[in-house]
């Protein structure tokens, strides 16, 4: 290894551009970053208006309870609507909103249109199993596009979800079920791994023994594996979804209203929870 390699080992200063096309259709240019830095309230101000808002906020920034900041604090909104209704609404439901490929060799495509039928299903089914306001719901699944329906599902009714790495073992999960006090988990039966079945519901079956708040198990088939069963508690998400109403009326939230909670690694002790309020979080991403 020669000196330079070593000195870029220590203190890197190279810079790689992006290439002109790509830059050139960017989202966010450099102008942008000058304007926030100028005007930082009413750069948010000007991202909070992208969004549609059953009630428009009046306040960009509350901070008068430090370090407690609320944003957008007298507005209503829905994530769920936002992130799928509004695109069907301006016309834009045949945009593929969901290119799935997966590691079997399967592929689903999903439209705006579709995903928001897809996203009623399962928002009518939370609601038969109880699911409301407030509720909180362990996802525990596979990179499949029911994750990301079950998401916006919680967001559409106002039920904050935490999405919990497959990977984790069943008292990892059960730490992060039992913090959040979770009334729902949503798995799958399996996931693939390296081209191989690998199960996630056995420590599910493992983890809920822990977690008296959990009232049911919502199931996705995905690697069709015999799968153990809790009559009563667990139940198919095809069984329950695919019958499902394809409409659902969307509940405006406060924009401090929690929508997800994100817990850490656990790999330095006991796992922290990070909460996500619901208009803050949009008007950033």
């Amino acid at each position: 290894m020669n000196n330079e390699s070593l000195a870029n080992l220590l203190h890197e200063e190279r810079r790689f551009a992006p290439p002109a096309d790509l830059a050139a259709d960017a989202n966010v240019t450099a102008d942008t970053y000058e304007k926030a830095a100028a005007d930082r309230l009413g750069f948010w101000a000007e991202q909070a208006r992208r969004l549609s808002w059953a009630v428009a906020p009046t306040e960009t920034l509350d901070w008068s309870d430090a370090p407690f900041a609320s944003w957008f604090a007298d507005g209503h909104l829905n994530v769920a609507y936002n992130c799928v209704d509004r695109h069907v609404e301006n016309g834009l439901g045949d945009r593929v909103a969901i290119h799935f490929e997966g590691e079997p060799g399967d592929s689903r495509t999903i439209t705006y249109a579709e995903l928001q039928h897809e996203v009623a299903k399962a928002a009518n089914a939370l609601e038969e199993l109880g699911v409301h306001a407030g509720d909180r719901v362990a996802i525990y699944l596979p990179m499949i596009p029911e994750a990301v329906i079950a998401m916006l599902a919680c967001a559409r009714l106002g039920a904050p979800h935490s999405v919990v790495f497959g990977g984790f073992s069943a008292e990892a999960v059960a730490a992060r079920i039992q913090d959040a006090d979770a009334k729902l988990v949503i798995t799958a039966d399996g996931g693939y791994r390296r081209g191989k079945a690998s199960a996630l519901k056995p420590a599910i079956d493992r983890a809920v023994t822990k977690c008296p708040t959990v009232e049911h198990v919502l199931v996705v088939r995905r690697t069709g594996e015999p799968t153990a069963w809790h009559e009563g508690r667990d139940v198919w998400w095809h069984d329950l979804v695919e019958r499902q109403s394809e409409t659902h009326a969307p509940e405006a939230f406060p924009a401090e209203h929690p929508l997800f909670i994100l817990y850490t690694s656990g790999t330095t002790g006991k796992p922290k929870g990070i909460l996500h309020t619901t208009g803050g979080y949009l008007t950033q991403v």
